[in-house]
């Protein structure tokens, strides 16, 4: 493995400063605390403007505490499970809240079944056993449920641009995608006519996700009906500007086999994952540029990561690196984009949960300084700090409790 750890230097600059400027003082001062982090206060010989710059400075070196919300999925009481992130990245859970709806007991096999929007003020977790979405708004780690709304037939996975959110409905009777619209309080409204078949009907969709602009919804099949061409596809659906979608999505060829999920660079390049039928050590990414009218032109074609059933992925806010769940390895692998979007294997074992810890849903937090990974064989999730190099650096140990274990929990979602 390679560890690319590295020793953090926050803040080193702003505390050399001050050490200096003690030699200046003339009498002690007590602490002061600023954001919640305790800093030197002015001393005498010291310009007040001078000394409060630079404990702002080193208080804004550390992010924001937050929290992150775990899915069970249960078949009985879907719930979500509450945890604290602390501003290092460590997680403590807190507390279990019910969504008043039902999960299936088994993978949603899906990246997006839980998403924050708003600046993480709302969260909305879908109820694939009951066949609705759930509401809720957010207080730190705190949920207040708002509705239930119906979302059509298994509903797995969820995309949200501005005030649109998209929903796919991934049942074997009949999928699809259905939008609706976003409310000021963070409550949907059916949007009429949005619903939309994919481009087969016996098609197994893993993700509906917006392009960056919003113009684009794409959704990857997993399987698909291969006497239609392309015999491995990515359905892509224009947006209008009433919110609903062409009647028809464009079927796009997928580079590689079994295309699972898909993550977008903010200049709408498209990583897409692609599973090759959990093969031992076949797995792969491949990257498209998408135009406008939702064509997908392959820049980099399967790279391969060495591992086995790569599922899930997301990329960093500076479009940098991306990482990737391995279910069947029990792996995280890095990845990293050329300035012109080229897509090479950083790490095929950036971090390994152990073999039997089957890794799924991924989430990024505080700007993508930290990575967060639920693991649905152990029931619990972990954090890692992205190193400057796109190393992983564990941040804490694996937090467990309130998730079923190897038992479908499902959907992750962390500020």
């Amino acid at each position: 493995m390679n560890s690319r750890f590295k020793q953090g230097c926050v803040g080193a600059l702003s505390m050399l400063t001050l050490a200096g400027m003690t030699t200046l003082a003339h009498a002690p001062a007590a602490n002061a605390r600023i954001n919640g982090i305790e800093a030197p206060t002015v001393r005498s010989g010291v310009p007040a403007e001078l000394s409060a710059t630079t404990a702002r400075a080193s208080a804004q070196a550390l992010p924001r505490r937050g929290a992150a919300f775990a899915m069970t999925n249960r078949s009985g009481r879907n719930e979500i499970i509450t945890y604290r992130r602390a501003a290092n990245g460590t997680l403590t859970r807190v507390g279990r809240v019910p969504t008043r709806g039902h999960g299936i007991g088994v993978d949603l096999d899906t990246q997006g079944g839980l998403r924050l929007a708003r600046r993480h003020r709302f969260l909305y977790a879908v109820n694939a056993g009951s066949d609705n979405i759930s509401v809720f708004a957010v207080n730190g780690t705190k949920l207040r449920f708002l509705q239930k709304v119906y979302a059509g037939d298994q509903p797995t996975s969820l995309t949200i641009h501005r005030d649109l959110l998209y929903v796919l409905d991934s049942s074997v009777a009949g999928n699809g995608i259905r939008g609706f619209r976003v409310h000021q309080n963070g409550t949907l409204r059916p949007l009429a006519g949005s619903e939309r078949l994919l481009s087969s009907p016996i098609a197994v969709p893993g993700q509906v996700e917006f392009s960056p602009d919003g113009k684009l919804l794409v959704v990857p099949q997993k399987t698909t009906n291969v006497l239609l061409p392309p015999r491995n596809a990515i359905d892509v659906f224009r947006v209008n500007r009433d919110g609903s979608t062409s009647a028809l999505p464009k079927r796009e060829a997928s580079h590689g086999l079994r295309p699972f999920s898909l993550a977008f660079r903010s200049d709408n390049e498209l990583l897409v994952t692609e599973a090759f039928n959990a093969a031992p050590g076949a797995s792969a990414v491949s990257s498209y540029r998408v135009s406008s009218s939702g064509d997908l032109k392959v820049i980099s074609g399967s790279v391969a990561n060495h591992q086995t059933d790569a599922c899930w992925v997301v990329i960093t806010k500076d479009d940098r690196y991306a990482f990737v769940a391995n279910f069947g390895s029990g792996t995280i692998s890095s990845y990293e984009f050329t300035p012109t979007g080229v897509v090479s294997l950083l790490d095929r074992n950036a971090a390994f949960l152990g073999i039997t810890s089957q890794p799924v849903d991924l989430d990024l937090a505080a700007k993508s300084r930290y990575v967060y990974l639920l693991l649905r064989g152990t029931g619990g999730v972990a954090g890692f700090e992205v190193q400057g190099d796109g190393g992983l650096a564990r941040r804490g140990p694996t937090v467990t409790g309130g998730l079923p274990v190897a038992d479908g929990a499902s959907g992750l979602a962390v500020y």
